[in-house]
């Protein structure tokens, strides 16, 4: 007997645990909330670095008196991290040197904008910040940005604002200590704060005024808590502000209005013997030139009294009256009932006028007497 073949069942499909699953992009590209980077330590570099690096940067007269008190402590900072901090105030400059101890290669960086913030006026406290692994500096040139000292001077006001209160508004929207000074702005912060100082400085220096992008910030400030519109765009929650730049020219009343331009020259105009031949006065006799030019005096003459007798008769022209007002009738409604009139008479007749007699009067207090005894 013959066995039936069965058909082959397809090999079921393993799972390989190797596999990655996908994940959504925005998720990758979000940093987590408190997040933070390790620092870097000695065990990361334990044997330190080849070379010895420094910078050296120079400062101005008036800050003389006060790195001079503060530079002890610059050195103790920096010899956390063994770096070593010189100042010369004889040559005006301060310089930071690697040692053989130093482990951190990017700490002589963070050193370097450690002595040019205090070359620009930053405090030490503010300054010493910058040693941080979080924290970045951004020294903003804006002194070659405008030409006109006075305009450069009115809009470097601007980010300042009034008692200082526009730039303290920027200071906590974007997390950055921030100083203007002279020809620069220094600004010290998380990078994502820093970006924002920068845009709103060099808007401000191009005529934008600070208070449209502290608006803009404050909306942006309030949709980062929401986070379902992290990964979405935020342009229509955005203000949209218009440039107007309004000319205060005055337009003149009487413009000059430019004809289009043609290659071709204009016409010759027409002499006087060319209007002559047109109108066949050419080939008259002098005699019946003078006649003609006669002929239109007279009737230039003329128009010219009849214009003048129109005007002197006009004060003889009497002006249009106005109609007369009809009289009106008299209504027959108004007519005087006569025996009405009569009936009123009568009536007046009948009452007494005038004081009433003596013995009437005296009637009248006995009786009013008699009610009182009562």
């Amino acid at each position: 007997m013959a066995e039936t073949e069965q058909p082959e069942r397809p090999a079921a499909k393993k799972k390989n645990p190797n596999k990655q699953q996908p994940v959504d992009e925005s998720e990758l590209l979000a940093v987590p909330d408190g997040w933070k980077e390790e620092p870097f330590t000695k065990d990361d570099n334990p044997r330190g670095l080849l070379e010895e690096s420094s910078f050296a940067t120079l400062f101005p007269k008036y800050r003389e008196a006060y790195l001079k008190e503060c530079w002890p402590l610059v050195q103790k900072a920096l010899s956390a991290s063994f770096v070593k901090a010189e100042l010369d105030l004889i040559e005006g400059s301060m310089t930071v040197t690697t040692t053989k101890k130093t482990f951190d290669p990017y700490v002589i960086v963070r050193a370097r904008d450690l002595i040019k913030l205090l070359a620009r006026s930053v405090p030490f406290e503010q300054a010493v910040r910058i040693l941080q692994d979080d924290m970045a500096c951004d020294i903003i040139k804006i002194g070659s940005l405008v030409r006109n000292r006075e305009r450069f001077i009115k809009r470097r006001q601007r980010i300042l604002g009034p008692k200082g209160s526009t730039l303290k508004a920027l200071e906590l929207l974007t997390s950055c200590y921030i100083m203007v000074q002279g020809n620069t702005v220094s600004a010290i912060g998380p990078f994502s704060g820093l970006k924002e100082v920068r845009k709103v400085v060099l808007d401000t220096m191009k005529n934008i005024h600070p208070i449209y992008n502290i608006k803009a910030l404050m909306i942006k400030r309030e949709l980062a808590k929401d986070p379902e519109l992290r990964s979405k765009s935020w342009e229509r929650f955005l203000p949209k502000f218009k440039h107007k730049n309004v000319s205060k020219r005055k337009e003149p009343k009487n413009k000059n209005i430019k004809k289009e331009y043609t290659p071709f020259p204009p016409p010759q105009p027409e002499s006087q013997i060319d209007k002559e031949l047109a109108s066949g006065e050419f080939f008259l006799k002098e005699s019946q030139k003078r006649r003609k030019k006669l002929e239109e005096i007279k009737v230039k003459q003329a128009e010219a009294v009849s214009k003048r007798q129109e005007e002197r008769n006009k004060a003889f022209i009497p002006p249009k009256e106005k109609p007369m007002a009809k009289p009106k009738k008299a209504s027959t409604s108004n007519k005087i009932d006569v025996n009405a009139i009569k009936e009123k008479v009568k009536k007046a007749k009948d009452k007494k006028l005038g004081a009433l007699p003596e013995e009437e009067v005296k009637q009248k207090l006995a009786i009013a007497g008699k009610k009182k005894k009562k």
